[in-house]
């Protein structure tokens, strides 16, 4: 069987560090193989998510859906890859017959001996069968302009909702050089995306010390890099050496992504996340003075085992006087394998969301209050492309990462290219999205 001859099919779930996998995933397998249609895939991979009970459900839902095309197209083999067999495969193996072949988090290389042998009739679990994704080589997937470099894999925080730990492992970076080497290799990047799970605790396992600072100088002197986003840094390794980076490199996009997960001082505890809330307040006053306009984001789980009335209280006063410019809120997942899965003190399902409601009202007052005052005001856009629902251009300015936060909908009387930037005069804003209409194209 010569895997050139078959059309491979790939459905990639979860977060942009699982993306990035996917990409080298593709790489491995060929690009003149690759299908978009998976009704024409002859060979399909689901690369899965399994931090939540909700991720995995999604993960299953795939592979059912995928599993349908052997009688209604061209579907001969289904591989399941990722976090789901990476974590599960005891559970998997037997019942998900559906599955041809299982792969973990760092068998990716694995696949093509591992296609030679299902062809041949075996059914092959290859879970844990390396320690490290060694390809570099990627197929883009994001629109051109942008890409994510992931750093590093696997979390030392062991928060005590989290499986990711148990999942991805230890904390592991990648090493410097490489890094370097594959950001070299993806060609002209109007923004390339740092993450991690804690992108600035990098180099720690390699090198004895953080090492952020150095991998953004590094990154920034390439001449194919236009400008850096930092993803998930942790409150507590956001040190004065890094903020300074962020202030004073003219590369480093001003917004940084920080999980604090919570404002009660109780529950920070419980959940073992470092920091207090007063902590918290202080480095984004910190952040705001360092870095003049600086973007912050953040994401909260409402919920939590032994989050009283008055705990929740605390997070919605928190959230009112950080004044962040974006924030995602969550339910909290009940995720067997994990410490706070028997903490006593569990909220009902009903009041959670009752909590996520409250926050997402406030956050939303706060966001439409800081987007309302750019009305008026002629703002940097970087082009991402057409939105056809709203007869606009669609781009992002400096405080917007791709998919995560809100866009810039705007009109231009001349061509508008993807990647471009370009000054957008705001005549419109609301609680996510900005809308304006081109005065004068980008210059240097």
């Amino acid at each position: 069987m010569n895997l050139r001859d078959k059309k491979v099919g790939v459905i990639s779930l979860g977060c942009d560090k699982n993306r990035v996998d996917t990409e080298k995933m593709l790489a491995i397998l060929g690009a003149e193989n690759i299908t978009n249609d998976v009704s024409e895939a002859e060979i399909l991979i689901v690369n899965s998510c399994a931090f939540l009970e909700s991720a995995r459900k999604e993960a299953l839902d795939a592979v059912f859906e995928c599993d349908g095309y052997r009688q209604d197209g061209k579907l001969e083999k289904l591989i399941l890859t990722g976090c789901l067999p990476q974590k599960f495969i005891e559970e998997l193996f037997d019942d998900l017959t559906e599955v041809d072949a299982f792969l973990g988090t760092n068998d990716y290389e694995l696949l093509p001996e591992i296609i030679e042998r299902i062809y041949k009739g075996e059914r092959v679990n290859s879970v844990g069968k390396k320690d490290w994704l060694e390809k570099t080589q990627r197929i883009i997937t994001t629109p051109l302009h942008y890409a994510y470099l992931k750093i590093a894999d696997g979390c030392n925080n062991f928060c005590t909702y989290c499986l990711i730990p148990s999942i991805r492992g230890r904390y592991r970076s990648e090493n410097l050089e490489t890094l370097i080497s594959e950001a070299e290799s993806l060609g002209e990047v109007a923004e390339l995306i740092l993450v991690a799970q804690d992108v600035t605790r990098y180099g720690v396992d390699l090198y004895g010390r953080p090492e952020i600072v150095t991998l953004i100088r590094r990154l920034s002197a390439l001449d194919n890099i236009q400008s850096i986003r930092l993803l998930y840094c942790y409150p507590d390794m956001l040190t004065d050496s890094l903020i300074e980076e962020i202030a004073n490199n003219d590369k480093v996009i001003k917004y940084v992504d920080m999980p604090l997960q919570h404002a009660d001082d109780y529950v920070l505890k419980r959940m073992n996340r470092k920091g207090t809330s007063s902590e918290y307040l202080a480095l984004i006053e910190k952040l705001r003075a360092k870095v003049p306009n600086i973007a912050i984001r953040s994401t909260f789980i409402a919920g939590f085992p032994g989050e009283e009335d008055s705990h929740f209280e605390n997070l919605l006063s928190f959230i009112k006087r950080a004044k962040l410019n974006n924030a995602g809120f969550f339910a909290y997942s009940r995720e067997e394998g994990t410490p706070s899965y028997k903490f006593h003190g569990q909220v009902e399902e009903s009041v959670k969301e009752q909590r996520v409601k409250k926050l997402y009202s406030a956050q939303k007052r706060i966001s439409k209050q800081i987007l309302s005052s750019y009305v008026g005001k002629t703002v940097e856009v970087l082009a991402d492309g057409i939105n056809y629902d709203k007869q606009a251009f669609e781009g992002r300015c400096y405080f917007s990462a791709p998919e995560i936060d809100g866009k810039v909908y705007f009109t231009s009387d001349d061509e508008v290219n993807q990647g471009e930037r370009y000054l957008v005069k705001i005549e419109k804003a609301d609680a996510y999205d900005l809308y304006g209409g081109v005065v004068d194209e980008f210059t240097e």
